[in-house]
C-alpha cells in the first residue's frame, strides 16, 4: 500500500510501509549507506507527518518484512497479545504517543500493555517523539528481573563488570574483577568476551569468576560472552553456568549470520534452566532469568538481511525476540559497530534513546553499552551526555570498564567511575541484594574497601592460577 503527504507543490510518495518508515527516520548513517533515508528534510517530516495519522493496527496487517520468509515477523505476528492491545488499538501513532505522555498513563498500565505492542509500533511512535518524550516515556516503564540479584528496580543502576584482556591473562582479569568491586561495579553480571573463544578457556574462565561469586558471596551472576552453541557444550561438561550471552538481531537473515535460529536460543534458555543456579528469594521464588542478549543498530545491513527496512526498525524487531526468552539481560552496544552506521555522538545519543525506549515499552529489562569506536566522531563528553539522559530514562544497567578504555574490544564504553557518577547526580543505587553485600564487606563507596581489598587478591591469585 502507498502513503502520500503533499508539502506546498510537492507530493511525496512512499512506496510501501517499510519505505515510509525509513524516510521517517531521524538522520543516521547506515540509512544513507543502505540508499533509505530521506532525501531531504522535507521529505522526512513528510513522512513523519503520515506516519503520525497512520492507525496502530496497521502493522498487524502489513509486515515490513514478509511472513512467509521470516520467522522472526512470525514470532511477532504469532505472539501478538491481541488483548493487551485493546486498550490502544482504536489509536494513531501519533494519539499514542499523546497517550504515552500522558500523566493518566502509569507503569502498571505499561506492563499490561506490552504483549500487545508489535516492535514496529515502538519504532514507529519514536520517530516523532523528542529526546524529552523517549526520556520520560521509558522512565515509566519498569520492568524486574531476576537471578541472585533484582535487575529494573525504581531507583536503581546496576552494572556489568567488564574485566576483558587481550589474552585472557588471569592476573589483568584479576586486576580489572578487584577494581570493579572495589568500585560497587558487578551487580547484573560480571561478564568477559573472551580472547580465545573455545570450548576449554571458555570453561576455564566460567569456573574462575565462579569461584570467585561463591568464595565470597557476591549476589550477582557470571558470564562469558561466547557464542551460544559454546555455552552449550560447557553445559554439557559441567561448567557453571549462570547466563547464556548470544548476540541477536531482527530478522531471520541476521540471526542465521550470527549462526542460531529461534530454536537454538530455545534449546540454550532450557539447558541453562535444568541447572537451577538462579537464588531462591525471600518470597519462594527461584531466578530464572537466564538468558543475556545483546544488539547494535547496522546489524542486519551488516549482514545484507535488512530487506531495506531501517536499521532502527530492525533494532527493535531484536527485541521482539529477546523478549521471547524472557532474558535477565538486554543491552545495545550503540556505537559500537562504527561510524557507518551511526556516525557521530548526536547519531549515538539519539539510537541509544530510541532503543531504550522501544525496548522498556516491549517489556524488556533494558541496559546499554554507552560506547564508540575509536573513528567515530565521537569522544567521552558524548558518551557522559547519553549516560546522563538513560539514567535519567531509568535505564537498567550500563558497563564498567576498566578506564572507560577496552584494551581487548578496543572501544571506548563507561567506567566504574562513570557509574558512580550517574549514580550520585540522579541518586540512584546498586541492586539490593548487592547493596545489602557492599555493607557487609564494609566497602563504602567510591572506596575504603577493609576486608576485600586485603583478602581478595591472594584468593583471586589462587583461583585464576587453576583456571589456567
Amino acid at each position: 500500500m502507498a502513503y502520500a503527504h503533499t508539502v506546498g507543490a510537492t507530493r511525496h510518495v512512499f512506496d510501501d510501509l517499510r519505505t515510509l518508515m525509513a524516510r521517517a527516520t531521524p538522520l543516521r548513517s547506515g540509512d544513507e549507506l543502505a540508499g533509505i533515508a530521506a532525501r531531504s528534510a522535507e521529505e522526512r517530516v513528510a513522512a513523519q507527518k503520515v506516519l503520525a495519522d497512520l492507525p496502530l493496527a496497521t502493522f498487524l496487517n502489513e509486515a515490513v518484512v514478509p511472513y512467509e520468509i521470516d520467522e522472526v515477523t512470525r514470532l511477532i505476528i504469532d505472539t501478538h497479545d491481541a488483548a493487551a492491545f485493546a486498550p490502544v488499538a482504536h489509536l494513531s501513532v501519533g494519539s499514542f504517543r499523546d497517550w504515552l505522555l500522558s500523566d493518566a498513563v502509569d507503569g502498571t498500565m505499561l506492563a499490561e500493555l506490552a504483549p500487545g505492542l508489535t516492535p514496529e509500533m515502538t519504532a514507529a511512535v519514536s520517530k516523532i517523539m523528542r529526546h524529552q518524550d523517549l526520556i520520560l516515556v521509558a522512565r515509566k516503564c519498569r520492568v524486574q528481573t531476576r537471578f541472585r540479584g533484582t535487575i529494573g528496580l525504581p531507583g536503581r543502576l546496576s552494572t556489568r563488570l567488564q574485566p576483558n584482556h587481550p589474552t585472557d591473562d588471569p592476573a589483568g582479569i584479576a586486576a580489572s574483577l578487584l577494581d570493579g568491586l572495589l568500585h560497587g561495579s558487578g551487580d547484573a553480571v560480571i561478564g568477559i568476551n573472551p580472547a580465545g573463544d573455545n570450548v576449554a578457556q571458555v570453561t576455564a574462565l566460567l569456573q574462575m569468576l565462579d569461584g570467585v561469586i561463591r568464595r565470597w558471596d557476591i549476589p550477582t551472576q557470571s558470564c562469558v560472552l561466547t557464542h551460544v552453541t559454546n555455552t552449550l557444550q560447557c553445559i554439557e561438561r559441567g561448567a557453571p553456568v549462570d547466563l547464556v550471552f548470544q548476540s541477536i538481531g531482527g530478522t531471520e537473515g541476521t540471526n542465521r549470520s550470527f549462526g542460531i535460529d529461534l530454536a537454538l536460543l530455545g534449546e540454550a534458555r532450557a539447558a541453562a534452566l535444568s541447572l537451577q543456579r538462579g537464588a531462591r528469594f525471600d518470597d519462594g521464588t527461584r531466578g530464572t532469568n537466564v538468558m543475556y542478549f545483546e544488539t547494535g543498530q547496522g546489524s542486519a545491513l551488516s549482514a545484507q538481511a535488512h530487506h531495506d527496512c531501517d536499521q532502527q526498525t530492525i533494532e527493535a524487531r531484536a527485541y521482539g525476540v529477546a523478549r521471547h526468552f524472557g532474558p535477565l539481560l538486554v543491552n545495545s552496544v550503540v556505537g559500537f559497530i562504527g561510524p557507518e552506521y551511526l556516525y557521530d555522538g548526536r547519531q549515538i545519543i539519539r539510537a541509544g534513546l530510541e532503543d531504550h525506549f522501544c525496548a522498556k515499552l516491549l517489556g524488556l529489562t533494558m541496559g546499554c553499552d554507552i560506547c564508540y569506536t575509536n573513528h567515530a566522531e565521537a569522544d567521552q563528553n558524548d558518551l557522559d551526555t547519553l549516560l546522563t539522559l538513560l539514567g535519567a530514562a531509568g535505564v537498567s544497567f550500563v558497563m564498567g570498564v576498566p578506564g572507560a578504555d577496552d584494551v581487548m574490544l578496543n572501544y571506548q564504553s563507561t567506567s566504574f567511575h562513570d557509574a558512580l557518577y550517574a549514580r550520585r547526580v540522579l541518586g540512584l543505587r546498586p541492586a539490593p541484594e548487592f547493596e545489602r553485600w557492599l555493607e557487609a564487606m564494609q566497602i563504602t563507596l567510591p572506596g575504603a574497601p577493609d576486608r576485600l581489598a586485603d583478602a581478595l587478591p591472594a584468593r583471586l591469585a589462587g583461583l585464576l592460577e587453576r583456571a589456567g
